[in-house]
């Protein structure tokens, strides 16, 4: 069940693999790390942070993108995240410039909403999926054309939650940047960092929710794509068979999506969890 927040800012569209031993491993690790007094700038879980924010931005706006891959950099970008808010330094800095964390709060309420809708369209793909599956084995062509409908509403909500995603924590981030306007060198990099890692996540989501709807499309790319596969039936079987083929793709994103997504909804409720004990430290 996911935990429920004191601010809920929801999508339209209506998660978990406990963190793995390596993860945890790394956890303890930095926890044990003993640093001198530095600037935030020198700090290199600051760089690393910022080497993550970078991959997933890239990645987000490179040509051939595959979503099980920018799941993976999300996350990757999330633990990078968690490690710097685990030590003493960062915390400080991030509790200075507390005018800014309330922005950044509903950037990443807003993040975990969007990845909880993403498992809600991963699931109607599925049993869309599914539909058509079994009207292409049945000869089905009334039910092949209700999965298709189907099939191209999930693509409509996937495009939705992309564009919902990456406007509103955009505008977060903005937010962020003007509440920051006051704080110190160090504050205001640091507050930059999460703003930055945040606004990349949200556009890496949106590309893997992008990408996702182009695979499903590529099954029912125009409303004719029902009736086609309905007349193969009745003139040459065996020239449906790209619908099988294209079906199996889109259950295999859907399978290496469905855990990704998780992971990376899990990362994002920590992300939060951590911000909020900073704002209000237990006494």
């Amino acid at each position: 069940m996911a935990p429920s927040f004191g601010r809920s800012i929801s999508f339209q569209l209506s998660p978990a693999r406990a963190i793995t031993q390596p993860r945890a491993a790394a956890a303890r690790h930095v926890r044990s790390i003993s640093l001198p007094p530095c600037r935030s700038h020198s700090h290199p879980l600051l760089a690393h942070l910022q080497a993550q924010t970078a991959a997933a931005r890239a990645w987000a706006t490179s040509a051939s993108t595959s979503p099980s891959t920018g799941l993976t950099l999300i996350d990757a970008l999330h633990a990078a995240l968690a490690e710097l808010l685990l030590l003493p330094e960062p915390q400080t800095l991030v509790r200075r410039a507390c005018a800014s964390s309330d922005p950044l709060l509903d950037a990443f309420v807003l993040l975990a909403d969007a990845h909880r809708g993403f498992q809600e369209s991963l699931l109607a793909l599925r049993r869309d999926a599914a539909d058509a599956r079994a009207a292409l084995r049945r000869r089905d062509a009334a039910r092949l054309a209700s999965a298709a409908r189907a099939q191209r509403r999930a693509e409509k909500d996937l495009a939705r939650l992309a564009a919902a995603v990456s406007s509103s924590v955009a505008r977060s981030a903005r937010l962020a940047a003007l509440g920051s306007a006051t704080a110190t060198a160090e504050e205001a990099e640091m507050a930059a960092a999460l703003m930055d890692a945040a606004a990349a996540s949200a556009a890496a989501s949106a590309a893997v929710f992008s990408a996702v709807a182009s695979v499903s499309a590529a099954t029912s790319s125009s409303k004719k794509a029902a009736t086609t596969f309905a007349a193969a039936f009745a003139k040459k079987p065996e020239t449906a068979d790209v619908a099988p083929e294209k079906l199996e793709e889109l259950e295999r994103c859907i399978d290496e999506c469905e855990s990704g997504s998780e992971v990376v909804f899990r990362s994002i409720v920590r992300t939060r969890v951590s911000l909020l004990n900073i704002r209000t430290p237990a006494i």
